[in-house]
């Protein structure tokens, strides 16, 4: 929570202003009281119209102070809390944008969207609440009280004993309910969660007919959400009964004792009715109070939440182990593994075990594996997505340690597996690549990545709207577009990550000669589950189960790796019967 705080330090003028401006209306709500007492005991009693009318107009006056105080006070409640949800949020989405892919994955995709929605507005309103209320309840509350001993000490006495019986109540109800609300969020990060698969993958639902199953898993999970809900919801609820049994038999009783110190001349029928005034005030600020502590609740419990994602460490910092001893390389050597290994955090072994390699400046190497052998976890260690746990990586001559997460980003191109385009313009997404790219670069990009057509076709061509996630182009076209984006930088090291599986193959076979035609020569590497697009590499990696099976050009791998030759001739089994022959 404290961590939090620091956003609101551009807003001290408002976090002073809105609780003084409350102060000042709850000032001239406490005066109320007395002078409608004073109508009564004076005007009322005595007949004097005059009178009556001159307090009735000193209570309109204090009442329309007391509404622009209010709506001042409002203003800069409002003012702060919204300043304050847009720092949080703004830190929050520059953390996640810096944190690493074991982060990421650890954190979860439904978990940081509840973090950065639900979470923060629940904290905004806290804020607002606690600006607004925080000092304005118990001001009346005890200011209410401190009025009742000037009117009349035994009747006082009632207002002593109510008060400390409802802050039992009142902070009871909290104790209990603050762990309760870090459930209920957690509750709803599984909600987010079901939601998002359901409404991403709505299309593969839809198509093996399994609408019904997915609607009582989501039910169900809602109804988690929901049990725990009222729960919470029921003590909360405790609250305003209890308050109201209380007040109103302190009120009871407080009318009893009035009434007989009237009889006995110790104070007038106005001060009683000032006296139940105080008491109705107390009534109503501490309801506002118990409605205020189950928002602060919240607020804390959100809060709690999204410092513990900005508590992540951010992914650069993975990097920077200890640089290990410079070894000596070849000058045209571009990435070197040496013993590599790699385990995911929590992970029960190695993902990758031994994986020793080079590739030198402008080569292009093919990775080729059966599902789940590695390939994109090798690949994912050259831009530092994930730290590497055994061995050493060096890129350009120098260790990826030495490297910050910016300078391995500007020197790598890679296209995921999953192609993914961003609502706005075509040349918005291409730019992503290089900010400040020609429509020559692009034009470029556009022609090596077999895209050039797919932009020519559109309305408006570069400026053709992208829809959100790119669902108004085919896969094949997402997939080239996404190499464009990569191939604008002009990267050293391109990495295609099985980033045309879409495309027919033609189009692929023409997308790898215009790669090797690149005047830049980048070193390439190329993940794929076919052998045709990596047989033509001029270096061939063949994982099997995190190990590198077989390493080689084609025709090598075709008579010393078993791993390959079954790869191969699965796709190819008329040259499995024609080397028989």
């Amino acid at each position: 929570m404290k961590q939090l705080l620091a956003y609101l330090k551009n807003y001290k003028k408002e976090c002073v202003f809105a609780p003084l401006f409350k102060m000042l209306e709850a000032i001239f709500e406490l005066l109320v009281p007395l002078v409608m007492a004073a109508v009564i005991d004076k005007g009322i009693a005595n007949h004097d119209i005059p009178y009556i009318v001159k307090m009735c107009l000193v209570m309109v006056f204090l009442g329309i102070i007391g509404l622009i105080s209010s709506v001042t006070a409002q203003y800069f409640a409002a003012k702060a809390a919204t300043g304050f949800g847009t720092g949080v949020r703004h830190a929050l989405f520059s953390h996640i944008q810096r944190l690493s892919f074991t982060n990421l994955d650890k954190a979860g995709t439904a978990t940081l969207i509840t973090r950065m929605t639900s979470d923060v507005n629940q904290a905004q309103n806290g804020v607002n609440m606690v600006l607004r209320l925080f000092l304005r309840s118990p001001f009346i509350v005890f200011g209410a009280m401190i009025m009742a001993f000037t009117i009349d000490v035994r009747s006082a006495m009632v207002f002593v004993i109510t008060i400390p019986l409802l802050s039992i109540v009142v902070f009871g109800v909290m104790y209990v309910s603050i762990p309760l609300y870090k459930k209920v969020q957690n509750r709803l990060d599984s909600v987010t969660l079901s939601t998002r698969e359901n409404l991403t993958g709505v299309r593969v639902i839809r198509a093996f007919h399994l609408e019904e199953e997915e609607k009582e898993k989501y039910q169900e999970k809602n109804q988690e959400l929901t049990k725990m809900q009222m729960f919470v919801g029921k003590i909360s609820g405790l609250m305003n009964p209890v308050t109201y049994v209380i007040i109103n038999g302190a009120t009871a009783y407080l009318i009893y004792v009035g009434a007989l110190q009237v009889d006995t001349g110790v104070i007038t029928q106005g001060e009683v009715v000032a006296l139940v005034n105080y008491m109705s005030q107390i009534l109503v600020e501490l309801i506002k109070l118990a409605n205020l502590i189950v928002t602060v609740t919240k607020a804390i419990a959100c809060c709690n939440r999204i410092e513990s994602i900005l508590e992540i460490p951010e992914g650069e910092r993975e990097l920077k182990r200890e640089v290990r001893e410079e070894l000596p390389q070849e000058a045209d050597e571009m990435v070197v593994f040496s013993h590599v290994g790699l385990t995911y955090e929590n992970a029960g072994a190695e993902s990758l075990t031994d994986i020793t390699f080079s590739a030198k400046k402008g080569e292009t190497i093919g990775i080729i594996g059966g599902t789940g052998s590695g390939k994109t976890s090798l690949v994912h260690l050259i831009p530092g997505f994930y730290p590497h746990t055994a061995g050493s990586i060096r890129i350009d001559g120098k260790q990826i340690e030495s490297y910050s997460s910016e300078e391995l980003r500007d020197m790598v191109g890679i296209v995921m597996q999953k192609a993914v385009l961003f609502a706005g313009s075509i040349r918005k997404n291409l730019c992503w690549g290089k900010t400040d790219a020609t429509e020559e670069e692009l034009t470029e990009a556009l022609r090596i990545a077999q895209a050039y057509e797919v932009v020519e076709k559109k309305e408006g061509k570069l400026e053709a709207e992208v829809a959100q996630g790119g669902k108004n182009f085919s896969g094949g076209q997402k997939q080239r577009l996404t190499i464009a984006r990569a191939l604008v930088k002009k990267p050293k090291i391109l990495i295609l990550d099985d980033s045309a599986s879409a495309l027919d193959y033609a189009t692929d076979a023409a997308l790898r000669r215009a790669i090797a035609g690149m005047k830049e020569q980048p070193t390439v590497f190329i993940v794929s589950q076919r052998a045709s697009s990596i047989q033509y590499a001029d270096k061939i990696l063949v994982l099997d189960d995190g190990e590198l099976a077989g390493i080689g050009t084609h025709k090598e791998l075709l008579q010393t790796c078993g791993v390959y030759q079954e790869i191969y001739y699965s796709q190819f089994p008329e040259k499995k019967q024609k080397g028989a022959e």
